[in-house]
């Protein structure tokens, strides 16, 4: 695959799945052998850790989660994206009550792509500067 169509690949993971909640995403696009170098301590692994992070932990608090690319850089067989989440704080979120605010979620992430596959994942998400947000 070449660098462009890998970045079209995590596009549309980014807009159909984290956005859009399509989960058939993630079973098309993800490798059986996935792994999320910094999955949540005790989430699953593979594809289903993915599932369970977006779908049990971070959607119930922000159903209305939109996805902001602003730089997308490829190189060999690795996508890098700096991003931003946009939602509202609608449910509880790590203790945190719902507030309504509006938040904004600082997001770098690194993918690693094999034969149009997500095969490996290393992510920075500010959650600090989001639980900022939604506790002052």
């Amino acid at each position: 695959m070449t660098t462009e169509q890998n970045k079209a690949i995590v596009r549309r993971v980014n807009k159909e799945f984290i956005e859009g909640g399509n989960v058939n995403t993630v079973h098309e696009i993800f490798a059986p052998d996935f792994i999320n170098h910094t999955a949540p301590s005790g989430s699953p692994q593979g594809p289903d850790g993915v599932i369970y992070f977006f779908n049990q932990l971070l959607k119930p608090a922000f159903p209305d989660l939109k996805v902001e690319i602003h730089d997308m850089v490829a190189e060999s067989d690795k996508v890098t994206t700096r991003k931003s989440f946009h939602a509202t704080h609608k449910g509880e979120f790590f203790g945190v009550k719902p507030t309504n605010k509006s938040v904004v979620m600082e997001v770098i992430d690194i993918i690693q792509l094999r034969d149009g596959k997500y095969i490996a994942h290393w992510g920075i998400l500010d959650l600090h500067g989001l639980m900022t947000q939604i506790t002052s």
